[in-house]
């Protein structure tokens, strides 16, 4: 076994994918993840990649605004509330491409492992949305389809419970017995 490989560190898959994060419609992941992963410092992490801004453009790398920060931070549930999440600062964002820059720029054999990781996971990702899409269309259908014929249940069941109403009133109609008019003789007066 080479040395490189004895460092690698074991990552699995799940660890990745829950590290993965939504924002401005990009699957990112955050400076302080990737930071824990490679086992590196946050702001080392930050350093490395703000002495190399040319290698991350945008669409690799792009720092939250205060307000996406200030949402996203709502939006996570944390234990202590004045914990902040452990930031104080609003995070880095890295793309697919980002997390495969910063291979380059933390010239580490951990950092090349986890990147060879991380891109597998995004790779996984983009492959199961691409062989799923005509599953997630046909959902997208159905969903649309059980919205329209939720109504049409509900609808049914008014007129069902109208016509058992109207078929207990008429039962109880049928019981009532009408006035007839008196059997036997009359006598005339």
């Amino acid at each position: 076994m080479s040395k490189s490989t004895k460092q690698t560190p074991a990552i699995s898959d799940e660890l990745v994918m829950s590290r993965i994060h939504t924002v401005r419609g990009h699957k990112v992941m955050l400076d302080r993840d990737l930071a824990e992963l490679y086992g590196v410092e946050t702001k080392a992490l930050k350093q490395a990649v703000r002495r190399n801004t040319e290698r991350f453009p945008e669409d690799f790398m792009f720092e939250m605004s205060k307000e996406e920060f200030e949402q996203w931070r709502s939006q996570t549930v944390t234990s202590n509330p004045g914990d902040r999440m452990g930031l104080r600062y609003a995070p880095f964002c890295f793309t697919e491409h980002g997390v495969l820059m910063l291979s380059s720029v933390l010239n580490s054999a951990a950092a090349i492992a986890v990147n060879i990781q991380v891109i597998r996971v995004f790779t996984k990702m983009r492959e199961l949305l691409a062989n799923h899409k005509d599953i997630l269309l046909a959902l997208e259908r159905l969903r649309g389809t059980v919205i329209h014929n939720s109504r049409d249940i509900k609808v049914i069941f008014n007129i069902l419970r109208r016509m058992q109403e109207e078929e207990r009133n008429r039962a109880l109609l049928t019981q009532i017995p009408k006035k007839r008019p008196p059997i036997g003789y009359k006598k005339d007066k």
